[in-house]
């Protein structure tokens, strides 16, 4: 019995399934995605989705399915399926699936009559090629298979429509053949391990429907273009692999490299285990050795403060310190040519945002927790030296360290907090002044480079940065801290924000905390009644004003509603580890029962992996990107903290 496993019963059941996503990615920027019956429900779905530099920094759709057809007797059974405009569903292939699961990877099996097919996919690592294995397992007539392309050749973000520029041209190639749709694309090669007839039968398949750009408030419908068909004789026990690529490939070695992209692949056989996977899809290696932590999928590109936040719990939380150190590289340089005002040779969006460089010292922390405080010093020492040096004499654009010893940030106009969403050009919460999580975030990379100035015998930088620090958490506690007991969330001049929102967790989850025991415990309480729910903590309390917990709707209603009470799993990872860190052994089994919260979306959304936001209300819906760093990174960090706890 597999641990993602579906039998017929609900893949037959259209409202339960489409809303099963599936994502495979290579690992250098292209994915594959679908729901898990391969019908397309989004835009950014498609089998083949790679990054064109030539012509834009967006991914783009070249082959958006293929549809497998089994033929007997002359009767032909096509297991595709899609949906189009009219809550019509052809061809309806679906009611032939007798079961799906993902241990390895994701397999299908259908049942025709008496024949038996399986189907099973990977995307071959750091290559642009998505590789499908059919095998006949069972049969009792001759069997033919007949494969139908969809192409779309565009951006992720728009439509194509039957026009009269695609290029119907098409050449033949080693058992497949070659084609573009338009000039500035590269050719799509779609070969099979086996000889095979292509038949040329172009047509313009109209009104694909996409339910969940609906659901956004977005365009919906599109035309793909379908050149023909490819058709083979298969006998029962044979296996046929299909490859979809920019290259061309020797097809006699197709089925070898199948087999050895499923042996490299680790089972998803367990909760921990399916976060790991999902963990590895954020990888993004390239050509010339650089190593990017991409924030999300499907549309999110390499974000600086979400690098940080997710890449302690995306690699040492699972023993992967190497990929660490190789994120960091690339990274250390980005940070280091901000710091002297040089132009970025990194691919790492937002690394002038005020809080990143705090982030980083944060994930280099936890990168000495990890390892050792000597490892970390020969590493990044200096690097958090810098850091502490750049800050402390002003020299960022948007971060001012003020004589109170707190850091100050101009928010009004332009969104610089994680809390980011923009409505008509301006943040929809301006959120400026003193920030509680920068604060927060400052004190403790305070405490932390006063350490490090201490192994590396410096005492007289140790005595400057523990000063500093005493003097900011003086101000910190006399700016955020209410008569109620929990954390204002920004004060600016004498604007003061009352709302709950979550960001004070970190006042209390960071090493270094410049709250006493009882304060601490007052804010954890807080969060605890007012912003806990089993997807994380919401983004701002029930009982606060303009409180939006449903992620629904076009997308300015999305907007005001993205920070205004839904849910995030990464708050929650920090959540869980205030707890910890309080009440120790006393709060594992509550722990626990906050992690099942999240070991139930293995099952939902996205298969393995955790989305970006959770309404606030029940049912707790997940909303957004469909795979998430930051959350991922966080619930395995969480995980491994639990296990240390365990055997305190």
């Amino acid at each position: 019995m597999g641990y993602i496993r579906f039998e017929k019963g609900l893949m037959t059941n259209l409202e339960e399934t489409l809303p099963k996503e599936l994502l495979r990615t290579n690992r250098s920027g292209a994915y594959s995605c679908s729901s898990i019956l391969d019908c397309n429900t989004r835009k950014y779905h498609g089998l083949l989705v790679v990054p064109i530099p030539e012509i834009d920094d967006e991914n783009h759709v070249l082959l958006s399915s293929l549809d497998v057809s089994v033929i007997q007797h002359g009767a032909e059974f096509n297991l595709g399926l899609h949906k189009y405009r009219g809550n019509i569903f052809s061809p309806n292939g679906h009611k032939y699936i007798r079961e799906f699961n993902c241990d390895k990877v994701p397999t299908t099996l259908y049942r025709v009559g008496g024949v038996v097919l399986k189907k099973e996919v990977v995307f071959q690592h750091f290559e642009d090629r998505i590789l499908i294995r059919y095998t006949l397992e069972d049969a009792h007539s001759d069997t033919k298979l007949r494969f139908k392309p969809f192409l779309a050749f565009r951006s992720v973000r728009q439509f194509t429509h039957e026009n009269a520029v695609a290029s119907r041209e098409y050449h033949e190639v080693e058992n497949g053949i070659k084609t573009c749709m338009y000039a500035g694309y590269p050719d799509l090669f779609m070969q099979f391990s086996k000889k095979n007839t292509f038949i040329f039968e172009p047509n313009w398949y109209h009104g694909l429907e996409y339910p969940k750009e609906q659901e956004r408030g977005y365009d919906a419908n599109e035309d793909l273009y379908v050149p023909g068909y490819f058709e083979m004789n298969i006998k029962k026990g044979e296996s046929i692999v299909f490859s979809a690529s920019t290259q061309a490939f020797k097809t006699k070695e197709l089925c070898k490299l199948f087999q050895e992209e499923v042996d490299e692949r680790s089972p998803r056989d367990n909760f921990f285990h399916c976060l790991v996977n999902a963990a590895h899809q954020f990888h993004i290696s390239e050509p010339n050795g650089d190593e990017y932590i991409l924030a999300g999928y499907p549309w999110f590109k390499c974000r600086a403060r979400d690098t940080f936040v997710a890449l302690p719990g995306l690699t040492l939380a699972i023993e992967e310190e190497t990929y660490f150190e190789a994120v960091m590289r690339t990274a250390e340089r980005g940070l280091r040519e901000f710091m002297n005002e040089k132009p970025l040779t990194v691919k790492i969006a937002e690394i002038e945002q005020p809080d990143v460089l705090l982030w980083a010292v944060w994930a280099i922390q936890q990168y000495g927790r990890e390892t050792s405080k000597e490892r970390c010093i020969e590493k990044y020492g200096q690097l958090v030296k810098d850091i502490i040096i750049y800050i402390r004499s002003n020299k960022h654009p948007n971060l001012i360290l003020d004589e109170n010893g707190l850091i100050r940030t101009n928010g009004r106009d332009k969104a610089v907090t994680w809390m980011n969403s923009i409505i008509n050009g301006r943040p929809a919460i301006p959120r400026s002044g003193y920030i509680v999580e920068f604060n927060a975030l400052w004190y403790n990379a305070l405490k932390f480079a006063a350490t490090i100035a201490t192994d590396m015998g410096e005492p007289h930088e140790t005595v400057n940065l523990e000063k500093m620090a005493a003097k900011c958490k003086e101000a910190f506690v006399e700016t955020f801290l209410n008569e109620y007991g929990y954390l204002y969330d920004f004060v600016d001049g004498n604007m003061v924000d009352w709302s709950v929102r979550p960001n004070m967790i970190f006042a209390v989850a960071l090493d270094y905390s410049p709250l006493e025991l009882s304060q601490k415990k007052s804010v954890l309480d807080v969060c605890t009644r007012e912003l806990l729910t089993p997807k994380g903590l919401r983004t701002l309390s029930p009982k606060s004003g303009g409180y939006n917990p449903m992620y629904v709707g076009p997308q300015i209603q999305r907007d005001y509603a993205y920070h205004q009470g839904t849910a995030w799993p990464w708050l929650g990872g920090f959540y869980m580890e205030a707890c910890l860190k309080l009440y120790k052994r006393t709060r594992l089994s509550f722990i626990e029962r906050q992690m099942v919260g999240y070991e139930d979306e293995m099952f939902y959304h996205c298969l393995g992996t955790i989305p970006e936001l959770f309404d606030g209300n029940p049912p707790f819906s997940g909303r957004g990107a469909i795979s998430f760093a930051m959350n991922v990174g966080e619930i395995l960090r969480t995980s491994e903290l639990l296990e240390k706890y365990s055997y305190k």
